[in-house]
C-alpha cells in the first residue's frame, strides 16, 4: 500500500469521517484555508487512480468512498514509523511515547492492562 501525502491524507480522513462524499463536501470538511475546488478534484482522482477511493457517478457528478480502511492505512503506517524511526522495535518507540506525551497514571495503567491482556492470550 503506497503512503499518503499530505493533502491526501487529509482528504482521505474525510472521506474516512463521512464514509462518502462529493467533492463539494470533503472541501467543507477541510481546515482554512480552504482548498480551490479544482485543486481538491485533482487529488480525488489521484486517490481514485493510486486505488485509496471508489468514484461512483450519480447524475452529473461523483460520489467517493474508501477503498482502503482507515484502520488498515494506520496500520500500515505506524508500521513505517516503527521501522524508520525506532529500528522496528516496539518497545523503544513506546518508550519514546512514554517520555514524550507525558501520560497520566490512567493512562499508564491503560496500557500496562493492555500489554498484560496481550501476554496471556
Amino acid at each position: 500500500m503506497q503512503r499518503l501525502g499530505k493533502r491526501e491524507e487529509q482528504i482521505m480522513q474525510v472521506i474516512w469521517r463521512l464514509e462518502n462524499a462529493f467533492i463539494k463536501e470533503v472541501i467543507e470538511e477541510m481546515p482554512e484555508p480552504k482548498p480551490h475546488y479544482n485543486t481538491v478534484a485533482t487529488m480525488v482522482k489521484i486517490l481514485v487512480e493510486k486505488g485509496f477511493l471508489r468514484a461512483e457517478k450519480l447524475g452529473n457528478s461523483f460520489r467517493y468512498s474508501p477503498l482502503v480502511a482507515l484502520a488498515d492505512y494506520r496500520k500500515q503506517d505506524v508500521a513505517n514509523i516503527k521501522q524508520k524511526y525506532f529500528g522496528n522495535s516496539f518497545s523503544k518507540m513506546i518508550t519514546h511515547f512514554a517520555r514524550e506525551e507525558k501520560l497520566s497514571d490512567k493512562e499508564i495503567d491503560e496500557i500496562i492492562q493492555i500489554i498484560k491482556s496481550q501476554k496471556s492470550s
